[in-house]
């Protein structure tokens, strides 16, 4: 027999992408190939969701044979999908959640029935499923049996009881007139009973009748939680930056602190300095104000300087005819095109 290495290696790699080929296809087709039986997914509605949950078992004659896949609300019903694997269900086949353990742990039973398969497509209906005994149902159910018991006939035979037994031992006595009292409690308490289970009816069919509103209450609810938890980790978030930052600033502080303290140390210094010539710098600033004043008048006309130079002209003589700078120095009056320029000139 030829060694792999001795034969021809074009066919060798051809035999090997086609190897590898089919593997990709068989594991990506296993769901559609008859040797995996990955079961088949069914759906079913229920009044409510009795708090079935998902990965719930689901189980047929005391065997699991698959797991709950969702729980959703469709419209005024509870939509349940499951996958039953080795296991025919049928099309007259029913449903019920069931309880599990003492803890509250529920499991989907099926119960096949018909001779055709259901469909898959094809929901259970409401009809032929149930959910766990509730509440409401028990104090509905106690009420219709207390109501149905003739109270005055219950009493009368405890008498009668009593009377026929009068004879026998004390103790039977006493039990027996026990009995007779708490025949004639409950017979005049009768309308209260009846009242007070009738009340109860009433409440939990108005329970049921705000189921809606209930569920919207404990959503919004849950809506409220999660912001508040939200906020909670964004406050969470900031003050953990901000010890982060406090950190690194502390870090700044201490590798520069040879450099930063010098330069606090000066900047003290200046800072003296200018406190004590405070009274110099605000006279500073006050006689400031009139020499930018004059200096813009003096220069708000154009480009040139306006001014008036008093002294450089001759005296003021008037002796009669002989007058000589008689406008002393009063500055003349300008042109009205056109300013008197003094001594700095245009």
């Amino acid at each position: 027999m030829k060694r792999l290495r001795e034969r021809n290696q074009s066919a060798v790699g051809g035999v090997t992408l086609v190897l590898l080929v089919l593997i990709v296809i068989t594991v990506y087709s296993a769901d559609d190939l008859p040797l995996f039986d990955n079961g088949t997914t069914y759906s079913a509605y229920f009044a409510e969701s009795a708090g079935l949950a998902v990965d719930n078992e689901v189980q047929v004659a005391g065997v699991q044979v698959g797991e709950v896949d969702e729980v959703a609300l469709d419209g005024k019903r509870v939509r349940v999908e499951f996958t039953v694997t080795g296991t025919r269900i049928g099309a007259a086949s029913t449903a019920s959640i069931e309880i599990k353990t003492l803890l509250g742990e529920k499991y989907l039973a099926v119960r096949p029935k018909g001779e055709q398969s259901q469909d898959p497509a094809e929901p259970i209906p409401v009809q032929r499923t149930r959910t766990p005994f509730e509440l409401q149902d028990a104090f509905k159910e106690l009420s219709n049996t207390v109501g149905d018991i003739d109270t005055d006939r219950l009493a009368e035979s405890f008498t009668v009881l009593s009377e026929t037994l009068r004879d026998t031992p004390k103790h039977m006595r006493d039990a027996l007139h026990g009995l007779s009292a708490l025949s004639e409690t409950v017979s005049s308490r009768d309308e209260e009973l009846r009242t007070l289970l009738a009340n109860t009816s009433r409440f939990s069919q108005t329970l049921a009748q705000r189921n809606e509103q209930l569920e919207k209450v404990i959503k919004d609810g849950n809506l409220l939680l999660t912001e508040l938890q939200n906020r909670r980790d964004a406050i969470h978030r900031l003050l953990t930056g901000t010890r982060q930052l406090a950190e690194q600033l502390s870090g700044l502080v201490a590798d520069n602190r040879q450099q930063l303290r010098p330069a606090l140390e000066k900047l003290g210094t200046v800072t003296d300095v200018l406190q004590r010539n405070q009274d110099n710098l605000n006279r500073s600033l006050e006689l400031l104000a009139p020499f930018t004043r004059l200096g813009a008048n003096a220069t708000g006309n154009g480009r040139w300087f306006e001014g008036y130079i008093c002294g450089l002209l001759p005296p003021v003589i008037n002796a009669g005819a002989a007058q000589i700078n008689r406008e002393g120095c009063t500055p003349p009056l300008a042109a009205p095109d056109q300013g008197v320029t003094g001594q700095g000139g245009r």
